[in-house]
């Protein structure tokens, strides 16, 4: 099975973390992440995810840091998730694809009914700061 590579990022608005929630109709019904996307050919990791949370959430964001890559097998694909730290920097927040969206500090965060994938990076970001 191929492996996807996808970027993810942990965005910052002041003292509150974004997390958004997946809708009915994508993979993964009303699971949440962190925003994101596939890296298109010839395109960077930082180029993909700032690209994405724009496509995905029309606001700009400031990358911080690179966390640990997370692989993950779900019964019909895998991905390599790709997570960063980022500050949000402009925008008014709409969401395009996803169905809701929380603005939640890191407690709030590890009540949420998770992708498997983003687990781990969740259990990795608890214990990080920016």
């Amino acid at each position: 099975m191929k492996t996807i590579p996808v970027t993810c990022a942990i965005i910052h608005f002041d003292d509150k973390i974004l997390a958004v929630q997946r809708s009915e109709t994508m993979k993964l019904p009303l699971k949440w992440e962190f925003a994101g996307g596939k890296i298109e050919s010839e395109e960077s990791e930082i180029e993909c995810i700032k690209r994405e949370i724009f496509e995905e959430l029309n606001i700009k964001i400031e990358i911080k840091k690179r966390l640990t890559p997370v692989v993950h097998e779900y019964p019909n694909f895998k991905i390599q998730l790709i997570p960063f730290t980022a500050e949000y920097l402009s925008g008014e927040l709409k969401l395009r694809e996803h169905c809701n969206f929380i603005l939640a500090d890191k407690k709030e965060l590890m009540g949420l009914d998770w992708a498997e994938a983003d687990l781990p990076i969740l259990n990795e970001f608890v214990g990080v700061s920016i």
